[in-house]
């Protein structure tokens, strides 16, 4: 099927070309002005699978592609002033300087740089750095249940639900199948906003109901809501360490590998001096 396919698409280059150039050893099979397309360069495009229908709607279509590509390039060279190709030029080096030079580093700091913050390090730049980590948003700390309104053994789970003792939480966590919603993790931090997309009935009340170790039962049509308020922080408070780990973290990784990088170039300059393959020339 490939090789049909080949057999085509040769046929038709013949035929749409009026000459190609001899000197080089592979096969063109298009080309605008002094620039040709060839067999090598789209060869990637099909599989054993595709068929020749679409193996030659495919490559046609990307053909087309490149003769446009290329006319506008031959264009602009005769459009724009030697000043204008010059530095355009000049970006195009560049960028593939960086190209070459950021994944060489990326690829150093992938094998060498170590992930491992300790919790001694993330203490130490937290108090360090307290007034940059003040709040934007309201915390809250809060566990809660949803159960439906005409659940029987309200009273038995609220009770457990308030002492929350280890016995309750085992109990609450084995009936928790009963449950229409709940959360029993009062430790992490939860954005006032992403509070009221999951309990919206407790925007009702905000004022009233988000306070530190409060406890509410509310309900609506929807269900009854036992709601234990652990703790709540508000705008331009100090965000707690936990809330702002994943960002100290990444503060302390990409200092990490500024350095590495910033090593990796004294010493490869360095050694390259050594070596004598990098040398510097006075005028006299």
């Amino acid at each position: 099927m490939k090789k049909l396919f080949w057999i085509f698409v040769l046929g038709f280059v013949v035929i749409s070309c009026d000459y190609f150039k001899q000197q080089d050893p592979r096969t063109p099979i298009a080309r605008v002005n002094d620039t040709y397309l060839y067999q090598d360069d789209i060869e990637d495009l099909i599989s054993e699978s595709t068929s020749v229908v679409d193996s030659t709607v495919l490559v046609g279509s990307y053909i087309n592609r490149w003769a446009t590509q290329q006319l506008l390039i031959d264009q602009a060279k005769i459009n724009l002033s030697n000043e204008e190709l010059q530095e355009y030029d000049r970006l195009v080096n560049q960028y593939k300087t960086d190209l070459y030079t950021d994944a060489y580093k990326n690829s150093i700091v992938s094998q060498q740089l170590d992930k491992q913050v300790s919790p001694e390090e993330f203490q130490t730049y937290y108090e360090l750095n307290k007034e940059n980590f003040k709040l934007n948003d309201v915390l809250v700390q809060l566990r809660y249940i949803k159960v439906g309104t005409d659940y029987v053994n309200l009273n038995s789970i609220k009770e457990k639900f308030r002492r929350f003792d280890k016995e309750d939480q085992e109990e609450l966590n084995e009936i928790s199948i009963q449950f229409k919603a709940y959360n029993f993790n009062d430790s992490v931090w939860v954005k006032k906003d992403n509070l009221f997309q999951n309990l919206p009935i407790l925007q009702e009340g905000e004022k009233q109901l988000l306070k530190k170790s409060n406890f509410a039962q509310l309900q609506d049509s929807l269900g009854v809501y036992l709601v234990k308020i652990e703790d709540v922080l508000n705008r331009n408070d100090i965000a707690p360490l936990s809330f702002v780990a994943p960002t100290i973290e990444q503060i302390i990784l990409n200092k990490r590998k500024l350095e590495l990088i910033k090593n990796l170039e004294k010493d490869i300059t360095k050694d390259a001096i050594k070596n004598k393959k990098f040398e510097t020339y006075t005028n006299q």
